[in-house]
């Protein structure tokens, strides 16, 4: 496995989730075209989208560093690249949950409430995108990975 292509699929698949997650978003946004910030009658969603929201958030985190810290040194480097992609797919899937979720939400309510949970969980989620300082920062290397990851 050629490290480059592997943090361009890695790019690749970041780019798409957070692309499909902004046209859903637009999309439900032009459907609606009203906020509504009223807190009577729409009991569940008000309280389940911000719920959903930080376990998507502090879920993710957890998960992700439980995963790659389970991660041994002594395994062969694709190995360790692997587990690592694995890792960062759940953290994707676990922020991207929630904001579906709070469009939808805001799709059926008008609420602005789960909208705007669901624009922070979307720039959350951008900053996220994968690079070489986060492999270095979150795998367990030896020293000549983590040139062999520099020099890339």
């Amino acid at each position: 496995m050629e490290l480059k292509n592997f943090i361009k699929s890695l790019s690749i698949m970041h780019l798409f989730l957070l692309g499909g997650l902004i046209i859903f978003t637009v999309w439900v946004i032009l459907q609606i075209n009203t906020f509504n910030t009223s807190t009577n009658g729409q009991g569940p969603f008000l309280y389940a989208v911000p719920v959903f929201a930080m376990l998507g958030y502090f879920g993710s985190q957890w998960i992700f560093k439980k995963m790659t810290s389970k991660i041994k040194m002594d395994i062969k480097f694709e190995e360790k690249l692997k587990k690592y992609q694995s890792a960062l797919h759940l953290k994707y899937a676990l922020i991207e949950m929630p904001a579906f979720i709070g469009l939808f939400a805001y799709y059926n309510t008008g609420n602005a409430l789960p909208l705007v949970i669901s624009i922070c969980l979307l720039a959350y989620l951008a900053v996220q995108r994968p690079n070489k300082d986060n492999i270095i920062n979150s795998v367990p290397l030896t020293p000549d990975e983590k040139k062999q990851i520099q020099n890339t």
